[in-house]
């Protein structure tokens, strides 16, 4: 699983985004199965441990856009950006591209 984050405003890549993957349990716990920081291209190429298969479930993906924003000198109303995904076993990779903005944020499932 990898990450890009993107910052619309400048049309450049958020470099230095914190990055957490978790992995759904089960009775709902949340396990932390992997983390990173955005290199000088936005990405995370390797969000999900490279030693294992990527099972079936459900992930959340955490990126903690005010504390980068913060380091920008930029005011953002969302300080955290949590994205909730299902895998469902038919890919064996998925790319999770995050657009940004001060006030908003698109994602997508990218290829």
């Amino acid at each position: 699983m990898s990450v890009h984050v993107l910052d619309m405003q400048t049309g450049l890549p958020s470099v230095g985004v914190e990055v957490e993957l978790e992995r759904r349990q089960p009775g709902g716990r949340w396990e932390r199965i992997g983390s990173g920081v955005t290199n000088h291209d936005g990405r995370i190429e390797a969000l999900y441990p490279q030693t294992q298969p990527l099972e079936q479930g459900e992930y959340r993906v955490t990126f903690q856009t005010g504390a980068w924003y913060q380091q920008q000198h930029v005011d953002a109303f969302y300080p955290v950006v949590q994205l909730v995904l299902r895998v469902d076993g038919r890919l064996p990779h998925y790319h999770v591209p995050l657009l940004l903005s001060p006030f908003g944020y698109t994602t997508y499932r990218g290829s």
